[in-house]
């Protein structure tokens, strides 16, 4: 598979490896990693997962630190990776258009182009709106906390 364009056979990559490398996990490493990089294990040393240690002790330290670096170890880029790829692959290998539902061509076949790929497209962007919103959100909520913190400007759904 190390052997398979993602462009037409006599296309060079754009970048480097290195480059699309280090742009992958700069995009990753936005407002999830600067809110929940402290957040998860503060939160899992307090609250340990299934019980599995008492709440403030050595054990809930070292537990948090294990269930967040699973949570930000290579599993989640594998899971952007492969639907990058399958994306990438049916874009500019295929000819395909830059959306999700080309992805599952292999399997709806010309469906993609009706309403099952139309569906298929919108749950994508309203998950990638939820989602992102989400995350922003929850960033917004810590910088006001740290804020009020710091400089007592209070807390609330206008301030954040």
């Amino acid at each position: 598979f190390g052997k398979i364009r993602l462009g037409a056979d006599d296309e060079l990559p754009e970048f480097r490896t290195v480059s699309w490398v280090c742009m992958m996990f700069s995009v990753g490493m936005g407002i999830g990693l600067m809110f929940w990089g402290v957040a998860e294990p503060v939160f899992h040393f307090g609250a340990p997962p299934h019980g599995l240690a008492a709440a403030q002790t050595k054990e809930a330290a070292l537990l948090a630190m294990k269930y967040s670096y699973f949570h930000w170890a290579l599993h989640p880029w594998a899971i952007y990776a492969i639907v990058g790829l399958a994306i990438a692959y049916f874009t500019y290998r295929k000819g395909l258009p830059i959306l999700i539902s080309s992805a599952f061509t292999p399997l709806l076949g010309k469906a993609v182009a009706g309403p099952i790929g139309k569906t298929i497209d919108i749950l994508a962007v309203l998950a990638t709106l939820f989602g992102t919103a989400t995350s922003l959100g929850l960033g917004a909520q810590q910088i006001n906390s740290g804020l009020n913190f710091l400089w007592g400007t209070g807390e609330g759904t206008g301030i954040a």
